[in-house]
């Protein structure tokens, strides 16, 4: 081998090596987070159970719940899952990802009610803003599902060699730098 391909044979390594790094960085964030989202519920409980809270950034009444600790309670019930369905979105490989779109609109839409509930501050017909992304996600998995078995069909391939084939490739961090 000359010193030039030696040369080019170390800095792929050396290039290698920094992006395993980072999605070793990246990764072990990601996996740390979810392994402590259960302490992150408990955040409500630091709450004080109380119609209205004085803190350093102002004072906040609690109308609909009638105390700020259910308020905060309810809302990391809904906040948690979002979260953890988030961080699925992004690091789905599989063909179906975009169906997760769904829940997390139901999310959003769920916070949006309970905030809604306690500061009356949005009209009541908010399920109408989840059909948008409904009629965009459902057809297109639909379709995407139907060309996977139409290729099924005329081919000698296995689903999981299918699944395989429609899997996308999110960029990593090697793709950036």
């Amino acid at each position: 081998m000359d010193k030039q391909q030696l040369k080019s044979t170390n800095q792929k390594s050396k290039f290698l090596a920094k992006a395993n790094k980072k999605e070793l960085i990246g990764g072990s964030i990601i996996a740390t987070f979810i392994a402590i989202t259960p302490y992150l519920f408990t955040i409500w409980e630091g709450v004080p159970d109380q119609k209205i809270w004085d803190t350093f950034f102002g004072v906040y009444t609690s109308n609909y719940y009638e105390s700020v600790q259910i308020l905060v309670w309810t809302l990391l019930g809904k906040l948690i899952p979002l979260l953890l369905l988030l961080i699925w979105v992004f690091t789905n490989r599989h063909w179906w990802y975009h169906v997760i779109l769904v829940p997390i609109a139901m999310y959003i839409y769920q916070i949006m009610e309970v905030i809604n509930d306690d500061v009356k501050f949005v009209e009541t017909n908010q399920i109408l803003y989840l059909l948008p992304v409904m009629a965009i996600v459902i057809p297109s998995i639909y379709l995407i599902r139907a060309k996977m078995f139409n290729k099924l069909n005329n081919a000698d391939k296995t689903l999981e060699e299918l699944e395989e084939e429609f899997k996308i490739k999110k960029p990593s961090f090697r793709d950036f730098f």
